[in-house]
């Protein structure tokens, strides 16, 4: 019988990502294009379907391919369409899935990037054996994916798991991209963390620290990674602070759902216990005693550059 294979596709603001994957979770062949060129949405499929042909071309035959799974900003499981996604070129609501899959011929399913990657996490990642469990995504926002008895959690309009517009600040809380002030996003993603490190340095000018070395609006997430690991204390508390602002907002997540592991993924996720220990203290100190000591803090078990493609992959196994 022919081996048979999903492809996943990872569509970012800059790049989108496709790949061929077969049932171990091996990536067999990929490649991309630039999503940002196209202001034009059928302009862009036509590009896209251009790419996935030569990757079937290649690898296999299309009897083979079982689905195509996409895990792309704003998308909603249910409809199959992006809907007013901030950081894509083409606005308002697109039906991307039925407008792939007319293409191709090949039956479609997305859904956003995050739980794509809570998908990957559960199918190929270090949630394997776990029903109950969250992804949160630690990068230029923070997303979240919630799996609860087996099930990716979507609420009853698809769009259910927005962890990282949780508002953990009520008074005098940051602006968010979204619009509204003090959600958790607006502190603990990288750009939040970048945001903090400018206001520290504006609040203690008496402080030394190498931070001062870069210019103010430039300085990043990554600068101040590189800084607490040479043991500049401020950067070191910078992460202190970002550790116990998603520590707080993680105490509450276990009140709803009980998870057996939070898993972090993603860029900030990479300082390793530099954030990991601040989040572990804050969280088990704010949490509701009958829950505290179950839940494993985990990092990703997946390739990061491979993580979106996996996760959008495995939806591809499900599609119908």
């Amino acid at each position: 019988m022919d081996k048979p294979y999903a492809i996943g596709i990872d569509v970012g603001g800059t790049n989108t990502v496709a790949g061929i994957v077969d049932k171990r979770g091996q990536i067999i062949l990929s490649g991309s294009i630039k999503t940002g060129k196209h202001p034009n949405v059928e302009d862009y499929l036509d590009e896209l379907t251009n790419l996935l042909n030569d990757l079937i071309e290649k690898t296999a035959t299309k009897d083979q391919i079982k689905g195509i799974g996409a895990g792309t900003p704003n998308g909603n499981y249910f409809t199959g369409s992006i809907e007013f996604a901030p950081n894509l070129p083409w606005k308002g609501v697109i039906p991307f899935a039925q407008m792939l899959e007319d293409r191709v011929g090949i039956p479609v399913a997305l859904t956003n990037d995050a739980n794509a990657a809570a998908i990957g996490e559960m199918t190929y990642g270090a949630a394997r054996g776990m029903k109950d469990f969250i992804v949160i995504t630690l990068g230029t926002g923070v997303g979240s994916g919630i799996v609860v008895n087996g099930q990716l959690v979507y609420g009853h309009d698809g769009f259910a798991g927005e962890l990282g517009h949780v508002i953990v600040r009520r008074q005098n809380g940051r602006l968010c991209g979204c619009g509204r002030a003090g959600c958790l996003e607006a502190y603990s993603s990288a750009t939040g963390m970048a945001r903090t490190a400018r206001e520290y340095l504006e609040l203690k000018p008496d402080v030394n620290t190498r931070l001062r070395d870069i210019p103010i609006d430039d300085i990043t997430s990554k600068d101040v990674f590189d800084a607490a690991m040479e043991g500049d204390e401020m950067a070191k508390d910078i992460f202190k602070f970002t550790g116990n602002m998603l520590g707080e907002a993680f105490a509450d997540f276990v009140a709803f759902s009980s998870p057996e592991a939070i898993i972090l993924f993603g860029g900030l996720s990479k300082a390793g216990e530099l954030i990991m220990d601040p989040i572990r203290e804050s969280m088990e100190k704010n949490m509701l005693p009958i829950y505290r000591d179950k839940v494993k803090l985990m990092f990703s078990e997946l390739k990061e550059s491979d993580a979106a493609v996996l996760g959008a992959s495995a939806l591809g196994w499900e599609v119908k």
